[in-house]
């Protein structure tokens, strides 16, 4: 069933937060208290004291109530005893059931969603097997939202065709957190950390001059311990070489068990910068002469900053993330294009916090100050603007979903379209907004709010999958040739003299 109010049409299926989705987190008693005083030592020894009768019961009920809302939970437990056992006194002497027990005590589990689920951007799947005619299958990237507002990116799947038909597949199963595995680093990405962090002195030069272009961490601390001492005796020494390693430790990769569905599959925040959460994470398959691969920028947050991060992939299972560097990617809601215009790498920004953007990437791998395309005009938009995800690209030029900030903190979908061969002219926008939210959208943990990561066209339909006040997730289609042609020319873009009254 579809629902019709204006030019989109609503679906009525919707994705709504599911409190049974849990994860795994190391709990450690005392470190979530106002005055920090662990309390790991006495709870390893009052593990220890319990008989060993006691201590098999109490694990087969833990295994018994919990074993089947998680992957290999006897592992999760051997782990987190792993992470604690220098506290306990004669870790030797504790059996290998009492070890497991005490990785018990030191777990708990997380509710991925328990507190909003929005933000879905969408993108093809990488498995189109078994469907039938118009039928494309579509990954859905979901930002989720648990207890003390910590977000991380979820995955469903779904069918959407023939026509404005959509099904969405089963969520339910064990979750599985990715885990780190080995990265090659880049180089130039490490150069434009350091010089965004305006960090040049000796240490660091002859540190790049002696990484090469590629290199794994391995490589990385032998050049570091290679550092001659009359370098590292300098007063900015060991601060030098902790910015080098805290920089680099911005890239990482992390991948999922082959035998895990995509839905099964949480990004969760893996470094300091990302420790508060990663955050709208925008989809798109880029294509270029080496074959499709997926990309996405998302805001990586610690509780007082923001960071945008890019990340790879070429299956939606190994995913390799690292740092955008450059004024171009210095706030949220960085979109890239589906391929290179001109040989340009592009994206869309909000640098200035208001203003749509168009950013280019240099040769040293930073996004260049961006050239403005939409600034607030009308009424529904006036606080901000800011795109919905990456531009698509039809016959007509590029595609661009926006959003707008009006009274009341109202949330609306609105749309421009790009010149296809020079993106930085507007060539024509949708007056009036594309979805705002109605009664049925408008209640929600952020209320007054409709917002998309990410669309795409299939079937002459364009797909919006979008964050309903951040209580649910819904589907909107609108028909590609009736947006175009409801769209009108843009006007002559405005200059700082225009907007001044004129010279003098």
């Amino acid at each position: 069933m579809v629902v019709t109010r204006g030019l989109a049409v609503r679906q009525d299926v919707t994705l709504t937060p599911d409190p049974r989705r849990v994860i795994i987190k190391l709990f450690v008693p005392g470190e979530d208290a106002a005055v920090v005083r662990t309390r790991a030592r006495a709870l390893i020894d009052r593990v220890a004291r319990l008989g060993d009768e006691e201590t098999g019961r109490l694990l087969r009920d833990t295994f018994d109530r919990f074993g089947a809302r998680h992957r290999d939970l006897a592992g999760t437990f051997h782990h987190h005893y792993d992470l604690v056992r220098h506290r306990a006194a004669r870790a030797r002497d504790l059996s290998p059931t009492s070890r497991l027990l005490v990785g018990a005590y030191f777990s708990h589990e997380y509710a991925v969603e328990a507190a909003a689920l929005c933000n879905p951007s969408m993108v093809a799947h990488p498995d189109q097997t078994e469907l039938g005619t118009g039928q494309l299958r579509v990954a859905v990237s979901l930002r989720q939202v648990g207890e003390g507002h910590v977000s991380s990116i979820g995955f469903a799947t779904a069918v959407i065709g023939p026509g404005r038909q959509l099904t969405v597949a089963d969520r339910s199963g064990p979750l599985a957190v990715g885990q780190r595995v080995g990265v090659r680093h880049r180089r130039d990405l490490l150069v434009a950390g350091l010089a965004e962090e305006d960090c040049d002195n000796e240490v660091a030069a002859t540190v790049l001059d002696a990484l090469p272009e590629w290199y794994d961490e391995a490589t990385f601390e032998r050049v570091l311990a290679n550092l001659p001492p009359d370098l590292l005796s300098r007063s900015t020494g060991l601060g030098t070489l902790e910015q080098l390693r805290r920089t680099n430790a911005g890239s990482y990769a992390t991948a999922f068990p082959t035998d895990t569905a995509l839905h099964q599959r949480v990004l969760w925040p893996a470094t300091p910068a990302e420790s508060n959460g990663m955050e709208d994470a925008r989809f798109v398959r880029f294509v270029d002469e080496s074959g499709p691969v997926y990309r996405a920028t998302y805001t990586a947050y610690d509780g007082r900053s923001i960071a945008t991060r890019a990340l790879v992939s070429s299956d939606l299972r190994r995913f390799e993330m690292t740092p955008m560097r450059g004024p171009g990617a210095r706030n949220k809601g960085i979109a890239l294009f589906p391929r290179t215009v001109g040989g340009r790498h592009l994206a869309l920004c909000r640098a200035d916090g208001e203003t749509i953007g168009l950013t280019t990437l240099d040769s040293d791998n930073r996004w260049q100050a961006p050239a403005p395309l939409h600034a607030p005009g009308e009424s529904w938009e006036l606080i901000q603007v800011g795109n919905c995800g990456s531009p698509i690209e039809t016959d007509a030029g590029w595609l661009v979903l926006t959003h707008g900030v009006g009274p009341m903190r109202r949330y609306a979908i609105g749309a421009l379209l790009l010149d296809l061969h020079r993106p930085e002219r507007v060539v024509a926008h949708l007056p009036g907004v594309l979805l705002a939210p109605d009664e049925d959208d408008r209640d929600g943990y952020v209320p007054n709010v409709v917002y998309s990561c990410g669309a795409l066209v299939h079937g002459g339909e364009l797909w919006v999958p979008y964050g309903a006040s951040d209580a649910r997730v819904g589907f909107a289609t609108v028909s590609v040739p009736a947006l175009l042609s409801a769209m009108v020319q843009a006007p002559p873009p405005v200059t700082a003299t225009d907007e001044l009254g004129g010279a003098g």
